[in-house]
């Protein structure tokens, strides 16, 4: 310290104090243990392990009802009892290879497949990502290169069509469908079990809705957070399955769809090229901006077990384009109104959704063109409250469903069964806003009530304004002690 005269005025003097302190701080903080860093989690999701351990079984069993019930032998669907029984009776018994069970062939062809989308990633040039902070202070660093995999995917399709005998060649996904279920489902299994049991050797950062000490639990939510294979740490299983295997084969079964619906019909309907264009520019919508699934919930919160494998891998390429596999043998016509109609929702999904996230990640990355309002929490983070954030707390929801509809109104009102898409991201993205809704009232406490007062409406903008939702709150970190829970009304 030093003081310092300056004279002013005759008979007075201003006195200066410089200070100076010097603190020493530790070069690093102490590091959380392993269990502290892995806290034990309840197992409420999905209605506990008895809800966990029945979607495993169920989910996998929908994926052949949607075939066995939907088909060239028996129609879609049957509508009488025998109708019934003889779906039934074709288990096991289908007519032709496309019905069979299992066929070691076409696990040879699907284990190709995988092989050859990681091969891929390895040699494709790719831009590298980091990824979220993780909550041991690292973060993981992602090759995003899926746009490649798919040009080039797409490139060979072109040349195969294109020689002579290509089209009947690329019937062959239709014709192997359910043998081709069978694999997928095999390699998920595969998965989910392997990453399951390496978490218990390898250390790795699990996640924290997964690791209750469960098995029905755990193998469904997913231990591990981030897993990888053993000697390669910068393969990300979970981020890799997202959008490369089941996302591209999606997009290949529907084009064998089209190849089988031009050899029966010797041409293509208005009807499957709207399914195809639409579902094949949401697949590659996905994979052009594959670096926005870094901030989804399914890679920043969920682990990698048999919900992810076996939705990434069985559930999206194989029961997503149902509305295709549907048309096939059921060709709907829709004229140019009913065309124009379809289009119009399915472009109008595709600008909310496109916009929302636009707003959304350039305020994530510190920019605001649209000079858009917000709020500041007392954590500090910043939420939108107006644009199309503003309109409701999940917009990019909304252009979900829309665009989901413009899928299955190709198929016409014959059977509800191609509606099936539409239901199940209804109740799939309501869960999703149920989970957003109390992590985010956990996380900002009364900011969260402040800006549901701001943003009222969930999901669809200005219709369904709930006054009233009781959450199931985590209390233990303000209370200390055990697990504490209270219900909170909203």
């Amino acid at each position: 310290m030093s003081d310092t005269q300056t004279p002013q005025e005759e008979g007075t003097t201003t006195t200066v104090i410089t200070a100076t302190t010097h603190l020493t701080l530790p070069a690093n903080s102490i590091p959380l243990t392993y269990n502290q860093l892995n806290p034990k989690s309840n197992p409420i999701e999905f209605l506990g392990p008895i809800g966990t351990g029945t979607i495993s079984i169920i989910a996998p069993l929908f994926t052949y009802i949607f075939f066995y019930t939907c088909n060239d032998a028996v129609g879609c669907t049957p509508t009488t009892l025998s109708g019934w029984k003889y779906a039934w009776n074709l288990i096991g018994n289908f007519p032709s290879e496309a019905g069979y069970l299992w066929e070691w062939k076409s696990f040879l062809v699907y284990l190709g497949w995988y092989t050859y989308c990681i091969a891929c990633w390895k040699f494709l040039p790719g831009d590298e990502i980091q990824g979220n902070l993780l909550r041991d202070g690292t973060r993981k660093t992602y090759k995003m290169n899926g746009l490649y995999t798919l040009l080039l995917t797409l490139g060979l399709s072109v040349g195969v069509l294109l020689n002579p005998g290509g089209i009947e060649l690329f019937t062959w996904l239709y014709d192997h469908w359910v043998p081709l279920v069978s694999s997928s489902l095999v390699m998920a299994t595969f998965q989910a079990l392997w990453v399951y049991g390496y978490s218990y050797f390898n250390k790795e950062l699990l996640s924290l809705g997964g690791n209750s000490g469960n098995f029905f639990y755990d193998f469904f939510m997913g231990r591990p957070l981030n897993p990888h294979p053993p000697f390669f740490p910068s393969f990300d299983i979970k981020t890799f399955n997202e959008v490369r295997p089941g996302m591209i084969l999606w997009l290949l079964l529907n084009i064998s769809c089209a190849c089988e619906q031009y050899l029966r019909l010797g041409t293509i309907t208005d009807s499957m090229w709207v399914v195809i264009l639409f579902e094949g520019w949401y697949t590659i919508d996905c994979l052009v901006t594959e670096h926005t699934i870094l901030n989804q919930m399914d890679i920043t919160t969920d682990g990698f077990g048999f919900m992810l494998s076996m939705g990434d891998l069985t559930w999206v390429p194989f029961t997503y384009g149902l509305q295709a596999r549907f048309l096939v043998f059921q060709p709907v016509k829709m004229g140019p109104i009913w065309t124009s109609v379809v289009v119009a929702i399915e472009l109008a999904g595709n600008y909310i959704f496109r916009q929302a996230n636009n707003e959304k990640g350039n305020f994530r990355a510190g920019k605001n063109p649209k000079k858009l309002e917000y709020m500041t929490t007392e954590r500090g983070t910043k939420l939108l409250t107006s644009g199309w954030w503003g309109r409701s707390r999940h917009p990019n929801y909304f252009g979900d469903w829309l665009v989901a509809l413009g899928w299955c109104l190709p198929t016409g009102f014959s059977t509800p069964i191609t509606y099936y898409y539409m239901i199940y991201f209804v109740i799939l993205l309501v869960h999703r806003q149920m989970r957003d809704d109390e992590a985010c009232r956990h996380k900002y406490g009364k900011d969260w009530d402040k800006y549901c007062e701001k943003v009222p409406y969930k999901i669809i903008p200005y219709v369904i304004r709930l006054r009233k939702n009781y959450l199931l709150v985590n209390r233990t970190e303000e209370l200390g002690g055990n697990d504490l829970w209270e219900i909170e009304e909203q």
